[in-house]
């Protein structure tokens, strides 16, 4: 590879360690980058190579929350020698939530993501699933203005929230959409804070991404040059070293600020897809 194709590299990794965790499609971001300034691999090795990297910002969830996602804890017990393990109940039970908010996601995966890699990941439909959601973001947040939240933290979640936000999850399966976009407006619609839509969108991408991972490289075949592995390794790497300052940053700015801006920038940038590939 060249010195140019690194750079490529590196950039399609900052920007997916920075648009996995807003509401404004990661997957989108790389395919429009790679449309621009595409990477000299295989169709093949991009079609997987573009979910697999997002395992690297995954990671940086699993590190940065830790205490929040392994449900065992370990301490001394009075007149016994050495800790005992012990089970945190409230973390499995948000664990047994994002089963459920999985499930609607992990069948329409199933059943339609070879259609969807086969016909929908064009740049017109890209561009209007930013700009169309960027609006209902827009509209969702206008709603909810002055309104408090039915639900402050991701523990206070029932079985019911969960699934109504993996039933909106489906609809990232659409190019452009936005995984963390979709729950992100399911969450606020049904009166979830912002924060604890922001949580609970970062702790169910684990067991997805993983599992769409697992998918992409049994379809790939597991076969790799020692190019393409190393490009995979570089890639998640990068991702996972953004993300680690993203994921705190968008906490932090949830806090005080609603999603109104990243609506406005999806509705901005799906235009500008539009008009540049009708217009090349």
């Amino acid at each position: 590879m060249t010195a140019f194709e690194w750079i490529k590299l590196i950039i399609i990794g900052i920007v997916e360690g920075i648009t996995e965790w807003l509401p404004v499609s990661s997957t989108a971001h790389m395919l429009l980058i790679d449309a621009i300034l595409p990477l000299a691999q295989s169709e093949q090795f991009k079609n997987m190579f573009f979910v697999v990297i997002q395992l690297g910002a995954i990671m940086a969830v699993v590190v940065t929350f830790w205490k929040r996602l392994w449900p065992f804890g370990y301490a001394e017990q009075p007149g016994m020698s050495g800790k005992k393990c012990y089970i945190k109940t409230n973390i499995f039970m948000m664990w047994f939530k994002v089963v459920v908010a999985c499930i609607p996601g992990v069948i329409v995966t199933l059943l339609f993501d070879d259609y969807v890699e086969a016909h929908l990941q064009t740049p017109y439909i890209i561009g209007t699933a930013l700009a169309v959601y960027g609006l209902l973001l827009i509209i969702v947040e206008q709603n909810r203005k002055g309104k408090l939240p039915r639900v402050d933290s991701v523990d206070e979640l029932s079985f019911k929230d969960a699934l109504v936000i993996g039933l909106f999850q489906c609809l990232s399966l659409i190019p452009g959409t936005s995984r963390s976009g979709s729950t992100i407006i399911g969450s606020l619609s049904i009166g979830i804070s912002r924060v604890a839509a922001a949580e609970f969108t970062f702790f169910m991408a684990v067991p997805v991404m993983f599992g769409l991972s697992f998918i992409k490289l049994l379809k790939f075949g597991l076969s790799f040059s020692g190019t393409e592995l190393l490009v995979l390794l570089v890639g998640c790497l990068v991702a996972f070293a953004v993300s680690m300052f993203v994921l705190r940053a968008l906490l932090n700015y949830v806090k005080k600020h609603d999603y109104k801006v990243f609506g406005w920038y999806r509705i901005a940038l799906g235009i500008v897809v539009v008009l540049y590939f009708t217009l090349i």
